[in-house]
């Protein structure tokens, strides 16, 4: 009987350590989350346009400043904003419109801005671009670049310490087969494009990442 409620009076014991660690843990880990989101919890999004540009299918910021933009939309060209969103101007118009897939600036040179039209929003009134654009003077003039058969470009990656080395995610025809369509890389600034990646005429790519490190 005595070895009976040794035993037992030990299963209490343990049950009884088990529970008060495992609170002590839940406690750790809401204080460690509330901690975490106090930051945070007075944030709050709010609209800064264009308020007609239609759906963005691309953003870029330039690093180290916080003011300047440019936002690539279905149907509304490239737009740019150099004071934080207030207000926006269209920089595309004059050149090309229509559906953007992806804007990047150069970071070795900001002034070197990429465009290619597009958008990855793969549904039945997907819109496609009419190819790669490249503006010289931070979106005040542009030139035609290539990949017009590509349709849908929704990635451009530039090397960073290099501007005329670009690549760009070609996704090519949607709803048919096309050549123009997988990997490309330009070591001329986009004057010309060589196919480093290709599966079929049915497949396309739609994501690029360069790995900042190497």
């Amino acid at each position: 009987m005595k070895k009976t409620s040794i035993l037992i009076l030990t299963l209490i014991l343990l049950f009884t350590s088990a529970d008060s660690l495992h609170a002590q843990r839940s406690k750790k880990q809401d204080i460690a989350t509330d901690d975490y989101s106090m930051f945070y919890k007075d944030l709050e999004y709010r609209l800064l346009g264009p308020f007609r540009g239609g759906r963005a299918a691309a953003v870029t910021g330039i690093p180290g400043n916080e003011k300047v933009f440019y936002q690539g939309a279905t149907g509304g060209g490239v737009w740019k904003t150099t004071d934080a969103g207030v207000s926006w101007e269209n920089v595309s118009d004059g050149y090309f419109g229509g559906t953007i897939g992806a804007v990047e600036v150069a970071r070795s040179d900001r002034n070197i801005i990429y465009a290619s039209g597009g958008e990855v929003t793969v549904r039945g009134n997907v819109s496609h671009g009419y190819g790669v654009w490249k503006s010289l003077d931070a979106g005040e003039t542009w030139t035609y670049m290539g990949l017009r058969d590509g349709q849908y470009i929704p990635r451009l990656r530039v090397h960073p310490q290099n501007p005329d080395l670009v690549y760009a995610a070609v996704l090519g025809h949607l709803f048919g087969l096309n050549e123009e369509r997988g990997i490309y890389r330009s070591e001329d600034g986009g004057g010309t494009w060589k196919k480093i990646l290709y599966v079929s005429r049915e497949a396309g790519a739609c994501d690029l990442i360069l790995d900042p490190s190497n």
